[in-house]
């Protein structure tokens, strides 16, 4: 199982971020993220930064670590514009690419409000999610679809990606994993080194956390996972 982090994007400028992203890198965490909101859940007082011009920062400081989105949103641009932004992320940081991608929910439908954006109805949303996941997938990205509901699930089956499960137990975890690839992100709710090991057995291919994460004790408990051998070395 693979690891990695969430970068700090609630900011007012990409300072933090870069500087969490080289200690990642450094430390050997596998990969780093970038939420897509216009501001954090709950608090639209708070500012946010966009998640592909700070992955672009990052692909040009870093060489090895993997870039995501947890995940980019339809909805906010045109499918288009967000599979060019993919492409471009790709053209900076070639193979380490993570497409990241979901819907939006209730929870996220006043950011679209407060800009002028449309809030499709679900079944539309889902239709665009497809046909992203599709597009990416045909450009040879790793995709992870966020998990959202019933039908967002179906629709990773169906497209041979991933499902990528916010904060569930490892046992949620190894129902999905019976059945299709499962990331998992989230925050730390107790021992970190205990839920890497814990998420890996069930199943996950990737665990990404949230917050103030121990670096080392998270590339540690990966390493524990490879017998040991910490990656690149």
């Amino acid at each position: 199982m693979r690891t990695g982090v969430l970068l700090p994007v609630f900011e007012d400028d990409a300072g933090p971020a870069l500087g969490r992203a080289l200690e990642a890198e450094r430390a050997g965490v596998d990969g780093v993220f970038c939420y897509d909101h216009l501001w954090p859940i709950g608090q639209p007082e708070r500012p946010a930064l966009a998640p592909f011009p700070v992955l672009a920062a990052v692909a040009a400081v870093t060489a090895t670590v993997h870039l995501g989105t947890l995940v980019a949103r339809v909805g906010l641009v045109p499918d288009a514009v967000l599979l060019a932004q993919f492409d471009a992320l790709t053209a900076l940081a070639p193979g380490r690419v993570i497409a990241g991608l979901g819907t939006g929910d209730r929870l996220s439908a006043g950011e679209n409000e407060a800009y002028g954006l449309p809030f499709a109805p679900a079944g539309v949303r889902r239709a665009q999610l497809r046909a992203c996941a599709d597009a990416a997938r045909r450009r040879g990205l790793p995709v992870w679809i966020g998990d959202g509901s019933k039908a967002t699930r179906r629709i990773a089956g169906a497209a041979g990606v991933a499902l990528n499960l916010w904060d569930a137990t490892p046992e949620g975890v190894a129902d999905e994993a019976r059945r299709a690839e499962v990331t998992w992100a989230g925050p730390v709710r107790d021992d970190l080194a205990g839920t890497v090991v814990r998420l890996a057995r069930a199943g996950a291919t990737w665990a990404v956390f949230a917050g103030a994460v121990d670096l080392e004790v998270l590339v540690a408990a990966g390493a524990s996972l490879r017998g040991g051998r910490r990656p690149g070395r």
